[in-house]
């Protein structure tokens, strides 16, 4: 079995109408008519440890995105496009799927709370974004966000503790610039944005800047942390004492000073200002004390976020060599699942003996997010969750998405292959060939300085829109090193405002998604270059493997995609098969044959 991944059922429908009900008997108790339930933990990421599951474990959902809005009549769990399909099957008939972000919570509040009513908050698992978007429209309206303590934590009788997993110093030849280096360019913003210091709350942002990384969250190897940024370049590290060990203070050196995570609360009141805070990810409760301080804030983004996601070369040289790695692992697994008859085997299979190649690497830290193996109808879930419940054997003319990636010291990979499994049906071909044509624009765009993901979105989209298709999630995210598979800010979306820069690493991977029937995504990771062309960018496309010949119709496609796709599949091939034994090497060599 798997050793980065269980495939136990998580959430129990059967679970939630007694869960909602204490829930709601707590609300009745604390005087308020709503309770807001995120996904969120402190730190405001989008991985929690199971300590902080708790819209997980009082709604049956388990998407890495949504809320739950209780009230005494109703319950909304708020989904977006991804998991519109996952939230009907996850959750019992009491939790009503809302829409979202069409449908915005105060809106839906308003829609079913009278003037008069309360909505209870937990300051610390709400963004201080959020809570100011609560109070501009329930505020007129005559409806009061009062911060409480969390009353799914009064209720949940064996929550998991806290996750206290040690602290370890990340090597600088991986990191490629030091810590006091990495902290003094993101003091100089601070000073230019005229703050004292920053609260630095996410932990990938605190393990970057510091060079350390942990394994407080399954597959993100960053530790729990908050920290105060001086614009001296001095940092307070808050963490608990029993993640630390004097290896780790050896590597912190001088200019860092560890304290208690129970003391940052009452350490926040004694901070210099002005304080830079970022309001899309920063606590409510951190403003709440500052005010109480009377201490002056200045919103800006987070200080590290920009450098933080601008590869130094470094971090670039290390994900071509983790995709050259993780690259030989996903062949290794193609050409082993190309020799399974059809019905022989089934998605726990293919999630197992996939981690089982890129574990023979050597070199394999961790998964960097749980396998995607969806068959058959299973595929149209987007972020679907294979478990012994829903597990299916692989049948003739389903079709595989694949999604899955590794966390190797020098990078992080996010891969995705559509498989055709024995002979696919037209329609899915004729979605497949527009999907590819789309990733295709995509890799071989130029584009102008100043170009933001927003821009380009589009691109992917039109071959599937010429065929009245779409997806329902942005074509791409940000990806870490060695740290988040999904990082900000850069993004390739609709709402990104964010220019791409050189260094910036993102996911390239549009999709189409027919419900109960299959699904179709093609994903590859890609770099932001600079072009030969003065003032222009370009990507690099560093993920390497065969993309399904078997589900491309060339006559859909022009003469320049083709010949990308050749010379992508030629380069594939020479990257490759040298590592290979004598057997794969051939497969792969038909499987990257020219079209």
């Amino acid at each position: 079995m798997a050793k980065y991944q269980s495939f136990r059922q998580t959430s129990d429908p059967a679970q939630g109408p007694a869960r909602l009900a204490a829930l709601r008997a707590q609300m009745q108790a604390e005087g308020v008519d709503a309770f807001l339930i995120p996904r969120a933990d402190i730190h405001q990421g989008e991985y929690v440890a199971p300590h902080d599951a708790r819209l997980a474990w009082l709604t049956g959902f388990t998407g890495s995105a949504g809320f739950c809005i209780a009230l005494q009549d109703r319950a909304g769990v708020f989904v977006d496009g991804r998991y519109r399909v996952q939230v009907k099957v996850q959750t019992a008939d009491c939790f009503t799927p809302v829409d979202w972000p069409e449908t915005k919570a105060a809106d839906w509040i308003v829609d079913h709370l009278p003037s008069g009513s309360v909505v209870g908050v937990d300051p610390w698992l709400h963004s201080m974004d959020e809570i100011t978007a609560l109070q501009k429209t329930l505020g007129p309206k005559g409806i009061t966000v009062r911060a409480i303590d969390n009353l799914v934590d009064r209720i949940w009788p064996d929550q998991p503790a806290p996750p206290m997993a040690p602290i370890h110093p990340h090597p600088i030849e991986f990191a490629g610039q030091a810590a006091a280096d990495k902290c003094a360019t993101c003091a100089d913003r601070i000073t230019t944005a005229g703050a004292a210091c920053a609260v630095l709350t996410l932990p990938d942002a605190i393990a970057w800047a510091l060079n350390i990384r942990g394994a407080d969250v399954p597959h993100m190897p960053a530790p729990h942390a908050l920290a105060v940024l001086h614009a001296s370049g001095a940092v307070q590290l808050y963490v608990h004492p029993d993640k630390t060990n004097d290896a780790l203070r050896n590597h912190l050196g001088p200019f860092v000073s560890l304290h208690h995570s129970d003391d940052f609360p009452a350490a926040l009141l004694d901070l210099p200002g002005p304080v830079m805070l970022d309001p899309n990810h920063a606590p409510f409760a951190i403003k709440q004390a500052l005010d109480l301080a009377g201490i002056s804030m200045i919103h800006a983004t987070d200080p590290t976020q920009l450098p933080k996601a601008c590869k130094n070369p470094t971090e670039i040289a290390g994900a071509r060599a983790a995709h050259l790695r993780d690259g030989a692992a996903m062949v290794t697994f193609l050409h082993w699942l190309d020799q399974q008859p059809d019905g022989s085997i089934t998605e726990i299979d293919v999630v197992d003996r996939l981690e089982s190649a890129r574990i023979a690497t050597g070199d394999l830290r961790d998964i960097s997010f749980e396998t995607i193996a969806g068959s058959g109808p299973n595929g149209a879930i987007i972020h679907y969750r294979v478990d012994e419940d829903s597990n299916r054997s692989l049948q003739n003319g389903d079709l595989l998405v694949l999604d899955s990636g590794g966390q190797y010291l020098d990078g992080t990979t996010d891969i995705t292959r559509t498989i055709a499994i024995g002979t696919p049906p037209a329609d899915a071909i004729r979605a497949f060939t527009a999907v590819l044509c789309g990733m295709i624009d995509i890799s071989r765009l130029r584009f102008a300085r100043g170009i933001a993901g927003a821009h380009i979105d589009a691109i992917a989209r039109a071959p599937l829109w010429q065929l009245g298709l779409d997806y329902g999630h942005g074509t791409g995210h940000g990806v870490g090193s060695y740290l988040s598979v999904h990082e900000g800010p850069q993004r390739i979306s609709r709402i990104s405002q964010v220019p791409l820069q050189p260094g910036m690493i993102l996911s390239n991977e549009p999709g189409y998604y027919r419900e109960g029937a299959f699904g179709i995504r093609i994903e590859n990771l890609i770099a932001v270059m600079p072009s030969q062309m003065d003032g222009f960018l370009e990507f690099e496309t560093l993920t390497l493997a065969p993309i399904d010949r078997r589900l491309i119709d060339p006559t859909q496609m022009s003469a320049a995609q083709q010949a990308w796709l050749n010379a992508y599949h030629a380069r594939v091939y020479d990257a490759l098969s040298n590592g290979l034994d004598a057997d794969t090497q051939a497969w792969l060599k038909s499987a990257t044959a020219p079209i």
